[in-house]
């Protein structure tokens, strides 16, 4: 056959195949670009937000080849004139890095800091001179005032101050007042920060002799990697300091976000995922609807390559078509996200950005490809079929179901199931769970494959049970004899509605055993009746001595315990720590810790160890395993401390360690606190402890929560960190259903001639419809059933799998009974509604016309 009417040829069934079937084409196109959109905004929207975040974060160090910084959130300036004076240092610039408290303002809790820099205006004008305040022209001056402060527009903005404003900023519990002298240079869109002269801010927030890091400028042609590796030779001794690259930075902050960014991905290729199975039920149920008609054209001389390519070519168009459609409405609704959510994701991974939206080619071009290959994937088993057939038993009525007899080979699906077993035994890769992820997608394609024998069996045996029961109805009859005997083209539609089921079950129950052991954890942790800080986050806040005393003596209370918080850096690559003070009963952790195990008897620990309790992270990411011993750089000389329990906390994913409070005094001789827990008398109501603390002096800087608000916030952090969760899980089972509508459609189609049949020998179209109902509600059900084996399982590795090696956190299992059962309840309903729907117009042609080929 000559090219041209090979084409001519493929143009025809194409376009006759999308006339007669629109709505079975459109779902797949729809399914293909739902899932390409899903992927490529969520890769749009995260690309732009941490790209933003890191050259915003960059933009703080200016053009500084190193930077020396300690482990703790300060180091003395004592280290400034060393550095300043290294023979290859071209230029020493202090900064002073500072997380400020804002007074009443409460948008968002976690948002309630503005971040500050103390600089050398001098020496910053060289190094990094975007962060350079521009003052008034009568004012040049301000730029070394002690009341002065340059703010960039979006700090500006969000604070809802201009030039000449005072803005006040909370230190403890008081109130420092500041000029806004002007603003930034340069600044990044959405970058919330101030600048003011290190000096006046080392004196305005109590850090008089303190320093952040010190940028290091080299001189030209010197050999940074030797001159880094000299400099942290001659600093080792004192064991206090850090020397990186500001690049190091960059990692860090990709490390931050890495699991978060990397989880989203991989929910939007479930959508994408299901919408390959639905591409497959279109092909492969189209195959068997024209196999008569390829048939014909073999036996006319077109070959099986011809036949393979045409089938192909077909589905190629639809991933074509559809993938377009994804990637502009990916684009359109990243665009929209950025503009109106920002781009955080609900994450809280990128906070105070402005991120800005670039059309990624190479990112389009990468989902272009995969939703074309995911529709040849889901077209190869199809189109082996059409090409492989052999035409005289092809030509015959009947002999739908035997072309997708392949399906019923049930060492595939075993295989991957095995597969998949052993991927979760596998360790994480790059701290990732990639074993995991595969795991998941292994099982579920096996149990997808498993599906014609596995229903060819249960409804062979339930068909069985009514013969010999002997009071079936005839339709029920009939329609389990259609179902044992066409397993095949049943387990198709079964197919959709088990990965669709099967998803929202496994995700389901990881986000429920989540919310869950986040709701106990909270419990756990808040044993007070009342807690009371100066700020919800940031590094000016805390109490003295005398106010510490001022609150414990507050009528009404049978005990006070206090916290110190600070970060801890123990590796530049990686995000810092908190490290937590606070009174702990050694000899019952326990009932202050909610411990994951065991901890060591007090008797067991060595004679002047120093005891520290480490949260899970801290296990995998540092090695902090139980009765190790580990050094610490929070005194000088360093101390070494022993890990002498686990505990949980969902609150800290990059790690955190506490200890006894008298402790970190006696080491550090730091007596100042973050955070006060309050015990009431029996009978004593909070209000009146609140009242009595706002008569105090300092009683107006205080905030006091109880712990059902403060459950109450978490949960609802929880849930909005979920909140594109849930959506990708929707958008999922909405293609899944589709898929469920264009299998029931297509078969109903397909079906007519039997239709026709049936009402030769008696039955009503009423029956006919009932019996259409009948195999959609079994279908469903058998879906359903097996959806929350397979999805259990599934959960399994999520919860104890995925979860502990992307966040380093355990929890225990939860089933949502309710909110499942509802959903399968619907499901099934509206399966069957489906398959009523699809049918109507299979059943409402004449009899006679239906069976007409057969005569």
């Amino acid at each position: 056959m000559r090219w041209r009417n090979r084409s001519i040829l493929a143009r025809w069934l194409l376009s006759g195949e999308w006339q007669a079937h629109k709505v079975q084409s459109g779902v797949a196109v729809i399914a293909i670009a739902l899932g390409v959109a899903l992927g490529f905004a969520i890769h749009l929207i995260n690309t732009a937000a941490f790209n933003e975040f890191s050259a915003a974060a960059r933009s703080l160090s200016g053009e500084s080849d190193l930077e020396v910084r300690g482990p703790q959130a300060t180091i003395d300036e004592s280290i400034y004139p060393l550095l300043a004076e290294q023979e290859d240092v071209e230029l020493a610039n202090p900064v002073l890095e500072l997380d400020v408290s804002l007074p009443n303002h409460s948008r968002e809790r976690k948002d309630a800091t503005l971040k500050i820099l103390g600089l050398d205006i001098f020496r910053a004008s060289v190094m990094a001179p975007d962060l350079i305040g521009i003052p008034a022209e009568d004012k040049l001056f301000d730029v070394l005032a002690d009341d002065a402060i340059f703010l960039s527009p979006a700090a500006m903005e969000w604070l809802g101050v201009k030039q000449g404003d005072i803005l006040n900023l909370s230190v403890g519990t008081q109130t420092v007042a500041l000029r806004v002298a002007g603003g930034l240079r340069r600044a990044r869109a959405g970058q919330r920060i101030g600048v003011m002269d290190i000096a006046t801010a080392q004196w305005r927030f109590h850090r008089l002799g303190q320093l952040s890091r010190v940028e290091l400028k080299l001189l030209p042609g010197t050999d940074k990697a030797a001159f880094k590796a000299q400099l942290e030779q001659e600093l080792e001794p004192q064991n206090q300091y850090l020397v990186a690259e500001p690049t190091t930075g960059e990692t860090r902050v990709a490390n931050m976000s890495r699991a978060y960014r990397v989880n989203l991905n991989v929910l939007a290729m479930v959508a994408l995922f299901t919408g390959t199975f639905l591409v497959f039920s279109t092909q492969a149920l189209s195959i068997v609807r024209r196999r008569h008609q390829f048939a014909l054209l073999r036996v006319l001389g077109v070959t099986r390559k011809q036949m393979l390519g045409q089938v192909l070519w077909e589905g190629a168009i639809l991933g074509f078509i559809g993938s377009l459609l994804g990637l502009a409405l990916g684009y359109a609704t990243a665009s929209s996200a950025l503009h109106y959510f920002g781009g955080d994701l609900g994450g809280g991974v990128f906070p105070g950005i402005k991120p800005v939206m670039h059309f990624d080619p190479v990112a389009a071009m990468v989902f272009f490809i995969l939703g074309v290959g995911i529709t040849l994937l889901g077209s190869a088993a199809p189109a082996w079929e059409a090409a492989t057939a052999l035409p005289a038993p092809a030509l015959k009525s009947g002999s739908e179901d035997t072309a997708l007899a392949r399906l019923g080979n049930p060492w595939p699906g075993l295989l991957f199931l095995a597969s998949g077993i052993l991927f979760t035994r596998l360790p994480p890769i790059f701290d990732l769970p990639i074993f995991g992820y595969l795991a998941v997608a292994q099982l579920l394609t096996g149990g997808i494959i498993l599906m014609p024998p596995l229903s060819a069996l249960i409804f062979t045996v339930v068909f069985r049970m009514a013969q010999h029961a002997g009071r079936a109805r005839p339709v029920l009859t009939t329609a389990l004899a259609r179902l044992a005997n066409a397993p095949n083209q049943a387990a198709i539609a079964l197919g959709g509605i088990l990965a669709s089921f099967t998803l929202m079950v496994a995700m389901a129950i990881m986000v429920a055993s989540f919310r869950v052991s986040v709701d106990d954890w909270l419990r756990h942790i808040l044993p007070a009746d009342l807690y009371v800080e100066t700020a919800a986050s940031g590094d000016t806040r805390g109490l003295t001595l005398d106010e510490m005393k001022a609150l414990a003596e507050t009528p009404g209370l049978v005990r006070v315990d206090f916290f110190r918080s600070s970060k801890l850096m123990l590796d530049p690559s990686r995000p810092n720590i908190m490290l937590i003070a606070r009174p702990i009963d050694i000899s019952e952790p326990g009932n202050t810790l909610p411990l994951t195990g065991e901890s060591i008897p007090v008797a067991q620990l060595p004679k002047g160890a120093i005891p520290i309790w480490v949260s899970e992270p801290m296990v995998d990411l540092y090695g902090y395993t139980l009765g190790k011993h580990v050094t610490l750089p929070i005194a000088i000389p360093a101390r070494t401390f022993i890990v002498t329990g686990v505990w949980r906390d969902y609150g800290r994913q990059f790690g955190a360690i506490q200890m006894r409070l008298a402790d970190y005094q006696a080491l550090t001789d730091d007596r100042l606190v973050n955070d006060a827990a309050l015990w009431l008398e029996q009978g004593v109501a909070p209000e009146q402890v609140i009242e009595s603390m706002r008569q105090l002096p300092f009683g107006n800087a205080l905030k006091f929560s109880d712990p059902g608000q403060i459950r109450a916030l978490s949960l609802n952090i929880f849930d909005r960190s979920f909140a594109v969760t849930y959506l990708l899980e929707g958008v999922a089972i909405i293609i899944g259903l589709l898929g469920v509508a264009a299998s029931f459609s297509a078969q109903a189609l397909g079906r007519i001639k039997e239709f026709g049949m049936l009402r030769h020998i008696g039955m009503t179209r009423r029956q006919i419809l009932g019996m259409l109902a009948i195999e959609g509600g079994l279908l469903t059900a058998l879906g359903v059933v097996l959806g929350f084996v397979l999805g259990g399982c599934i959960s399994l590795i999520l919860v104890f799998i995925v979860n502990p090696q992307s966040f380093h956190w355990t929890m225990q299992l939860s089933l949502p009974w309710e909110s499942l059962l509802s959903v399968a309840l619907t499901l099934m309903f509206l399966a069957a509604f489906t398959a009523v729907a699809s049918g109507r117009h299979a059943v409402s042609g004449n009899a006679v016309r239906a069976v007409r080929e057969d005569w």
